[in-house]
């Protein structure tokens, strides 16, 4: 059984549609799950899954656009927010059975399941893992596995993708307000800073002034980061999706800068191609940020969720 808790105990950036969390057993404990509530009668039920170092609340502005049209519900993966001190074991393989123990748990039947960076491995795996749960899967910006260029090792090609992302869950920061900076000094948050992404980044931190520090545990987005770019199983689950699927891309990469982390060579050189199975769209002028919580971004999730998503529980 789940148990829904005060809709007071989790913030809502203004103007959001005000979130409830759930706690839903899985392995080892509760997972903390945000539930944005549907409101029209027989609208589908979703499941999306945030980033690496990210929690539920980043899929913020997808709620709103939805504008209770489904029923979202975003668990913090395990290591992160809500679900901190769930532990271990980690990895993708353990975060996809996660997803699975919520959808079933909750009695969702056969769901759209939908996934943001590290969140799109999650999604691909749990429908490979877990086909009877999983109706199809929306992939935005991640799932798709290249191999490490020649010379370079995981921990330097973690750290140069994460970058900031990781440097932050080492360090200690002595009120909110150096918190605030040290993400609006971030390229890809800068020109598009507001009170919604203020409210998510602020929501990251636990202890007390002044040491506040991320609610990541480093050694599950280490875990996590190193099989994005190792792990076989979590590779190959976008050739192998038992559901159908689309990968929604950004035009540019993690720092706003205009490579982004897929192009249509890049895709390509690994099979996903206009004879792959799974479609490919770009969105015009988003980086790997931006794509979830930008206007043109959201929508275009949006879109998908809707256009792809079952009809089943609205209350879940």
């Amino acid at each position: 059984m789940h148990r829904a808790t005060d809709r007071s105990a989790q913030p809502a950036p203004p103007s959001e549609p005000s979130p409830e969390r759930l706690r839903v057993p899985v392995p080892g404990g509760e997972l903390s799950v945000l539930r944005w509530p549907a409101t029209v009668p027989g609208a589908p039920t979703v499941v999306a899954v945030h980033g690496i170092t990210a929690h539920g609340l980043a899929w913020f502005e997808v709620a709103r656009r939805l504008a209770g049209r489904a029923t979202l519900l975003a668990p913090d993966l395990r290591g992160r927010g809500g679900s901190r001190d769930l532990g271990g074991p980690y990895g993708l393989a353990r975060h996809a059975d996660d997803v699975a123990a919520l959808i079933a748990g909750l009695g969702l039947g056969p769901t759209v399941v939908a996934g943001h960076s590290m969140g799109a491995w999650v999604a691909a795996l749990a429908a490979v893992r877990h086909p009877g749960l999983v109706r199809r899967v929306v992939l935005v910006d991640g799932a798709v596995t290249f191999p490490l260029p020649e010379g370079v090792n995981e921990d330097d090609a973690l750290a140069a993708v994460l970058g900031p992302a990781l440097a932050r869950l080492s360090m200690t920061f002595p009120d909110r307000q150096a918190y605030r900076e040290f993400w609006q000094r971030h390229p890809a948050f800068a020109a598009d800073w507001s009170a919604e992404i203020d409210a998510y980044t602020q929501h990251d931190l636990v202890g007390d002034e002044p040491e506040l520090r991320s609610s990541c545990v480093l050694a599950a987005v280490e875990t996590d980061g190193s099989q994005v770019m190792l792990d076989r199983e979590a590779a190959a689950a976008v050739h192998r999706l038992p559901c159908p699927g689309e990968l929604i891309r950004a035009e540019r990469g993690l720092f706003d800068e205009p490579q982004g982390l897929y192009d249509e060579k890049r895709l390509a050189a690994v099979g996903l191609d206009h004879t792959h199975p799974v479609p490919v769209s770009a969105v015009p002028d988003t980086n790997h940020y931006s794509i979830l919580w930008g206007r043109a971004g959201a929508e275009a999730v949006v879109r998908a969720l809707l256009g792809t998503a079952s009809a089943g529980p609205a209350d879940a």
